[in-house]
């Protein structure tokens, strides 16, 4: 069975160490590059949807989360608060909603303004018990890609109906297959906050977003936030686990309790609805389905080696050097392997998962080209450097989930 943990040591891609502490994984150069690829991706998709990007801290007052419900609510999930001063106790945040309403709340807001969408890929931290952790699926330290969208009620269709698509756009590049959908309600028995009339009309809305995106989707009693009902987006580990990666959560709740208000088009004090949504969850648990769906063997735009290159003999070194070098400045994550016999350098680069190869021998140094070999076994025609790297960049910036590009 495929085991996200064992290829994570196999390939480097991140450490378990018990002095970090369980549940604390550390991600290692190779899962960096990867990570930093995604994250930048879907900050640009973001930022092209009207998504403005904010950086805000990991704690927060004691207040601070009194005030959002998460200690009345969901205290069992969250650490203890740390005493600073007599006066002062401080707490890791378990979730970026209070912060990002502090945005909302830093000056006066027009009805022009909204939706306002702010987004983050941040940190958060929650209390589990050390039974339930494993690798990278379940662990204490979150970096989560996070927004919240402050929408006139009569926004929150199309805004998310536009999520909705943003998440299909995401999941496509990244070679996401969802397992389903969920339309997550209250339970009995279960704590939640707001009246029952602000909860139907949540509820509605959803459900409404989902027939019109013709969406199949189940429900589920008992699955929806403490302060609202969502729409989760499932995935299955090669076991047959289910979990969720990404979310859409809409919230009568905090603008309340934090006193959020814009101006409306005749001057009147209005609270905004706010739509929690990640269009792919936290790194940590996008990446351990990653590592187990691709095998290892990412997409080309997200891989921590793209290319490799490999002279035949010391005669071509010199012009190994200057090609991965330019592959480099080009953009891309280009290494040299010079050592050891060119059979053996191509099943070491495959076996790492490195998407192409790039082979230079005598013939191809004397005529400035390279052949391409992929790691799938097959291999291209000896081509003109400069267009070896077109190929390889412009799939890229495609963002495609093919080696090859569809003729």
């Amino acid at each position: 069975m495929v085991d996200h943990r064992r290829l994570g040591r196999e390939l480097e891609l991140f450490h378990a160490d018990p002095l970090s502490g369980a549940g604390l994984p550390i991600w290692l150069p190779a899962g960096a590059a990867a990570r930093h690829a995604i994250e930048e991706y879907v900050r640009e998709l973001e930022r092209r949807a009207g998504y403005q990007h904010v950086y805000s801290p990991p704690l927060g007052k004691r207040e601070l989360f009194e005030r959002s419900g998460h200690l009345p609510y969901f205290a069992e999930d969250m650490y203890p608060p740390m005493r600073i001063s007599e006066d002062d106790e401080f707490v890791l945040r378990p979730a970026l909603c209070p912060h990002h309403c502090l945005v909302f709340g830093a000056r006066g807001r027009s009805y022009r303004e909204l939706p306002l969408r702010i987004g983050e890929l941040g940190g958060m931290y929650r209390s589990e018990r050390s039974g339930v952790l494993g690798g990278l699926s379940r662990v204490r330290a979150i970096w989560l890609n996070d927004a919240h969208n402050f929408c006139a009620l009569e926004q929150v269709g199309a805004e998310v109906a536009d999520i909705l698509a943003l998440i299909r756009t995401a999941h496509a590049a990244l070679g996401v297959r969802p397992a389903g959908f969920r339309l997550s309600l209250r339970g009995p028995g279960e704590k939640y906050v707001g009246d029952e009339q602000e909860w139907n009309r949540a509820e509605n809305l959803l459900r409404e977003a989902l027939d019109a995106a013709g969406q199949p989707y189940v429900e589920a009693a008992g699955e929806a936030a403490f302060y609202g009902p969502k729409i989760d987006i499932q995935i299955q580990d090669p076991a047959g686990r289910e979990s969720t990666i990404s979310t859409i959560q809409l919230d009568f709740d905090k603008a309340a309790r934090f006193d959020l208000s814009y101006m409306d088009s005749k001057g009147q004090a209005r609270r905004p609805v706010i739509v929690h949504r990640s269009l792919v969850g936290s790194m940590e648990r996008l990446f351990a389905y990653l590592i187990e769906v691709h095998e290892g063997a990412f997409p080309l735009w997200y891989a921590p080696v793209q290319l490799e290159v490999l002279p035949v003999g010391p005669e071509q070194h010199d012009v190994a050097v200057a090609f991965a070098r330019t592959a480099v400045e080009a953009g891309l994550r280009a290494e040299l392997a010079p050592d050891g016999s060119l059979g053996a350098r191509v099943r070491a680069a495959a076996r790492r998962r490195v998407p192409y190869a790039a082979v230079i021998g005598a013939r191809e140094a004397a005529e400035g080209q390279v052949s391409l070999r992929l790691r799938d076994g097959r291999s291209l025609a000896p081509m003109p450097a400069a267009s070896a790297l077109a190929l390889l960049t412009e799939s890229v910036a495609a963002h495609s989930a093919e080696l090859l590009p569809a003729v």
